[in-house]
């Protein structure tokens, strides 16, 4: 029996690349998990140094050191959701969907963060294929932005029409 006085929080695990500018990335992740009133535990996959204006470089971690960051979190706390934003490469993307799978995170949202909003390119361009093969299968929800979309389904999206088969697309992919 639950004791009624118990509070469960939701454990949510964000994979992303961190802003310094604070406006996107694992800060404005962590600004919503406290909004939202849920326990937010992270995963840092790139470094950049960015502001309003735009990305001025990017310095992605180290692939075996995203795994041993996800085995850190995942051995120790019971997440619920894990959300995914830019995984800048295409060995991160697989290490990320790799301990996933392994940790057996049922409910994951992937934001495939390909451009900042100052149209700064944040993910290698072999890194597609991996989205659509190794972690989009896994997604519980996918939210791509137009642009992104228009990558993940390969087609230009231009009416009401092409978002509804773009999306038919996406869904595909798992």
């Amino acid at each position: 029996m639950m004791n009624p006085d118990v509070v469960v929080i939701p454990n949510v695990l964000l994979i992303a690349g961190s802003d310094s500018g604070g406006g996107a990335g694992i800060q404005a992740g962590l600004k919503t998990t406290t909004m939202l009133g849920v326990y937010g535990a992270t995963v840092i996959t790139a470094l950049t140094a960015q502001n309003t204006v735009g990305v001025q470089s990017i310095h992605n971690v180290p692939v075996d050191f995203v795994g041993s960051q996800l085995d850190s979190v995942l051995n120790d706390i019971s997440i619920d959701v894990a959300v995914t934003g830019m995984l800048s490469t295409k060995d991160i993307v697989e290490i990320v969907a790799s301990k996933l799978e392994e940790h057996r995170v049922r409910t994951i949202i992937v934001d495939p963060v390909m451009v900042s909003s100052s149209g700064d390119k944040l993910l290698q361009d072999n890194a597609i294929d991996a989205y659509r093969k190794r972690l989009l299968p896994l997604a519980t929800v996918v939210t791509p932005n137009l642009p992104e979309a228009e990558i993940l389904a390969d087609m230009k999206i231009n009416t009401a029409d092409d978002i509804e088969t773009a999306a038919k697309i996406i869904y595909k992919y798992g």
